[in-house]
């Protein structure tokens, strides 16, 4: 009797440690709004620390930083046909368009270049993402 219970036990336990162990199970992000907040240990004010919004079609649209003294940063995303982040607009503290990057995807939809452009569209830099295996010979 008492081997039944500990092998019952054991099979409990281990069921609730797998369980405990799965992935988080993945958040629907259509329209979804999250918003970080910094608590002040010593005086218990709640300030606003960064805010993510997301479209209908669970993609992430606007990103906002924020300081003790407001926003620091704000950056915007545009989707192309293929679903892919096509346009990144980056603003700064005064909402003024600091620049802007486009991106090229590979056939396998994976970022091929960037651009980045100045608030009048001169490029200023380009990026080229490279994707190799580590365990490649």
């Amino acid at each position: 009797m008492k081997k039944i219970v500990g092998t019952v036990l054991s099979v409990l336990l281990l069921t609730a440690v797998a369980y405990a162990q799965q992935p988080d199970q993945k958040i629907n992000k259509k329209n979804l709004v999250v918003k970080e907040w910094n608590t002040d240990v010593k005086t218990n004010r709640k300030v606003l620390d960064h805010v993510v919004t997301y479209n209908p079609d669970g993609k992430k649209v606007e990103e906002i930083e924020y300081g003790m003294s407001g926003q620091k940063w704000r950056k915007r995303f545009e989707y192309g046909e293929n679903g892919k982040c096509s346009k990144e607009l980056v603003y700064n503290e005064r909402n003024q368009l600091v620049h802007y990057k486009t991106f090229v995807y590979n056939e396998y939809g994976r970022k091929k270049v960037q651009y980045t452009y100045d608030p009048k569209g001169r490029l200023l830099s380009t990026k080229h993402f490279e994707y190799t295996r580590s365990d490649a010979k």
